[in-house]
């Protein structure tokens, strides 16, 4: 009987343990488990995208072209650069392992296949447009096309996109201000939400682009009318996410600060946005994605600068591979702005998960 029980005990304790190991404990202890094939198999994986890699030049260089190829070396040195990149991160990440620090190398190992995928969708891109003409050129140009006009009219890719990155921070910034104020607001005070609620639900299904026409003819310059158009629709994302999140917060808190003697401002700027917080900064993510969208339209069919306009113009012109140049420039600058907020958000809301700096 007693050492059922202690066994009990120890399968307590056991259980204990396990919840208070922290994130990286209970990697090293999966690591342990793990047998020799699936250790060599992750090492292939972190190689294999270095496989990928000689196979897109291999194919590049080796299958014949199908039409006129122009300075055929700089897609070459593109797929070198790439692989360079990825070898000195391979030597990087296992560095810092013989160290003893093995997040680099499981980072390296997640997103391996992801790198393998790029390597292998770029070789099927190019033998699909420059290799067979599957993919009709010049109206889907093949990367190499793409990369040496990018580079031609790099000074005015690189205005443009100056132009687009100013107009969408501004507008960006002017939105979630706003969209703060009210939200927060709604969401602590009933009487403010009873006045300002129905104006949310009336324009928040109206689309962005529908604003579009009017705001054109009734703004004094084309660059006001672009900046209205994004604040509009980040205010509405921000301003519905905070009076959702503000709303949701248990009263208990509220009267648990009330208790201590905390006054009005106190309670919304040291309960109510802290537990909130998560919401705003959901929020203030799709506001990017909204503010995206709006951007581009904006561009294409009024604002004489940015990315939109270069691609609309490119396509009037039937440069196709301009358009192209153009559509990766803002895909990779949305890429970047996205995964900043995304580092922004972990780093507010690192107590969610655990991780203390």
């Amino acid at each position: 009987m007693s050492a059922k029980i202690s066994n009990n005990t120890k399968n307590t304790m056991d259980k204990g343990q396990l919840q208070n190991l922290t994130r990286q404990q209970l990697k090293e202890l999966e690591e342990r488990k793990k047998t020799g094939w699936q250790k060599a198999l992750d090492w292939m994986i972190m190689l294999f995208p270095f496989a990928c890699g000689i196979a897109a030049v291999l194919e590049y260089w080796m299958i014949p072209n199908g039409g006129p190829n122009a300075s055929p070396y700089t897609y070459v040195w593109f797929l070198v650069v790439l692989i360079g990149v990825y070898l000195i991160y391979f030597a990087y990440s296992v560095l810092k392992k013989v160290k003893g620090d093995k997040a680099v190398l499981d980072m390296l190992r997640y997103r391996a296949p992801l790198l393998s995928a790029l390597f292998l969708l770029l070789a099927g891109y190019d033998y699909l447009t420059l290799k067979t003409g599957i993919l009709t050129q010049p109206f889907v140009p093949c990367m190499n096309s793409i990369i040496n006009i990018a580079w031609i009219d790099r000074a005015y890719l690189i205005e443009c996109t100056l132009h687009t990155l100013r107009l969408l921070f501004l507008g960006y910034f002017i939105g979630i201000a706003l969209g703060l104020v009210t939200g927060i607001t709604c969401g602590y005070s009933e009487r403010v939400r009873y006045w300002i609620n129905p104006i949310i639900k009336f324009l928040g299904p109206i689309p962005t682009s529908t604003w579009i026409p009017i705001v054109m003819v009734v703004a004094t310059s084309l660059f006001k009318g672009a900046v209205f158009i994004i604040a509009l629709g980040s205010w509405f994302a921000v301003t519905v996410a905070s009076m959702t999140g503000i709303s949701n917060v248990d009263k208990d808190f509220f009267d648990a600060a009330r208790t201590l003697g905390a006054s009005s401002r106190q309670l919304v700027f040291r309960v109510a946005i802290p537990h909130a917080m998560p919401s705003i900064l959901q929020g203030c993510t799709q506001a990017m994605s909204s503010a995206c969208v709006a951007i581009m339209i904006a561009e294409m069919m009024g604002v004489k600068a940015g990315l939109g306009w270069y691609m609309n113009w490119a396509k009037s012109w039937a440069a196709y591979d301009k358009m192209f140049a153009a559509l990766f420039v803002i895909c990779f600058i949305f890429t970047i702005v996205t995964k900043a907020l995304d580092l922004i958000k972990r780093r507010v809301l690192r107590w969610q998960i655990g991780v203390v700096k």
